[in-house]
């Protein structure tokens, strides 16, 4: 199901960090700054890249919508772009891509032989007057066109903003159909834009919140096909699963996988209370890592694995708490007005995304790991379940519209609270996890 695309020919990224915004005088490659304040999108072209028409053209204009999409590049529209090369191998004229004030250009020749496709292409600063790296080939099954726009974009978006890349990535979900009050589920897997969806369960049994291993390889989810939420693991690749708790005297739900795919971090209710355990990935022994009266549940591993931020109501109202993955006092992070839940730790580490509620309205936030410099980023009717892209810049959550017929839909937002976007779907989706970079 997961297929790998060969690069091929060598590469030369630009410097690990950002330095200055693109401007007319540079002293290094041209570089996006990537802070919070508000700053002018790059300008970027993507003329026709050359080679088969047709697959050329749906190849770039997946690349623009990558790049686009982050709001971080501006596309040079098709009229004002006077010096089109003639080939792949032509010379730039960059006085002509100066003068309509593009800042970056991107030259690409798309072939395809039988069931293959090579796609070679060059980035370019205009300003300076060179090439920003060299130049770089992907090879792949004509059929994995989508992929290979994604890893182009992702090598455009590194080399112009310092930071990892997330556009060939997959995202997990639910989708759901039917009433309210009898809603019919079932997990998927897709591209992170939403397209080439893989359905990975049947709507014979209600499934919630589906969640990746690190490695992309493996989903963790709640099943409810023995008429009660237990834990379920799949193979992404064969579809196989397997039950992991079959508890008939207590509810298993909210799994996450730790890290390094070992360790299953979950809820266990038993008896009206709720805690949160661990369990062996293989073996399936449990042991539980935090117990109290409190309702304690939605736990999430930090990227080294070794703390886990959770929600709990032991303070009278969900907050926000993080303990050490061999148990101890847990530590409250979350203090300000309203009620804290679903956290997700950031793969960067450096932050927590997480739900909050503050009257009737809901809000998708993030703070630093000891609680300080909580940002909102969203605020509507009902936001939740948020999941980072695998470089820690964006959030995916579920956002449901109010009313009788609500339905939930994905939407993306950065880490700025600027740019948020709807997934172009066209059912109700929910409970979004973000899967890694692919190889």
């Amino acid at each position: 199901m997961l297929r790998t695309l060969t690069l091929t020919l060598s590469m030369t990224l630009a410097a690990a960090t950002a330095t200055a915004l693109p401007a007319l005088a540079q002293d290094g490659p041209l570089k996006i700054e990537l802070t919070d304040g508000v700053s002018e999108p790059m300008a970027i072209t993507l003329p026709a890249f050359h080679g088969d028409a047709e697959v050329a053209g749906r190849i770039r204009d997946v690349v623009a919508a990558d790049l686009t999409g982050t709001g971080l590049f501006r596309e040079i529209p098709r009229d004002a772009q006077v010096a089109r090369p003639g080939s792949f191998g032509e010379a730039i004229a960059y006085e002509d891509w100066r003068a309509v004030d593009a800042q970056a250009l991107v030259s690409a020749e798309v072939t395809q032989s039988g069931d293959a496709i090579s796609v070679k292409f060059r980035l370019f600063d205009v300003y300076a007057g060179q090439a920003q790296g060299d130049r770089m080939q992907f090879d792949a099954r004509a059929s994995d066109w989508r992929r290979a726009a994604h890893k182009i974009a992702d090598q455009i978006y590194a080399r112009l903003t310092g930071e990892q890349p997330y556009f060939d990535s997959r995202v997990a979900f639910v989708q759901e159909t039917g009433p309210k009050d009898a809603r019919i589920k079932r997990i998927g897997v897709m591209d992170y834009d939403g397209q080439n969806i893989l359905w990975m369960t049947d709507s014979s049994s209600l499934v919630l919140a589906p969640q990746f291993s690190r490695d992309g390889r493996r989903l963790v989810y709640t099943s409810f096909d023995s008429g009660f939420p237990q834990i379920r693991v799949m193979e992404v690749a064969t579809v196989a699963s397997r039950a992991l708790t079959q508890d008939t005297n207590s509810m298993a739900f909210s799994p996450r996988f730790s890290p390094d795919g070992r360790s299953i971090v979950f809820s266990r209710e038993q008896g009206g209370n709720t805690d949160i355990w661990l369990m062996d990935a293989a073996s399936g022994a449990q042991r539980p890592l935090v117990q109290s009266p409190a309702i304690d549940t939605a736990p999430s591993f930090s990227p080294d694995g070794q703390r886990i931020v959770f929600e709990s109501d032991r303070s009278g109202n969900p907050q926000l708490y993080i303990v050490g993955v061999n148990g101890g006092e847990p530590t409250r992070i979350s203090f300000g007005d309203g009620r804290y839940g679903s956290p997700a730790w950031s793969p960067k580490g450096d932050l927590i995304a997480f739900t909050k509620q503050v009257g009737d309205r809901f809000h998708i936030a993030t703070m630093r790991t000891d609680g300080s410099a909580e940002k909102t980023l969203t605020e509507s009717f009902l936001d939740e379940s948020p999941t980072w892209a695998p470089n820690g810049r964006v959030v995916m959550f579920t956002r449901v519209t109010p009313g009788g017929n609500g339905q939930p839909r994905l939407h993306s937002v950065d880490i700025t609270g600027r740019n948020m976007r709807p997934l172009s779907l066209d059912f109700a989706a929910s409970d979004p996890s973000w899967g890694p970079l692919m190889p």
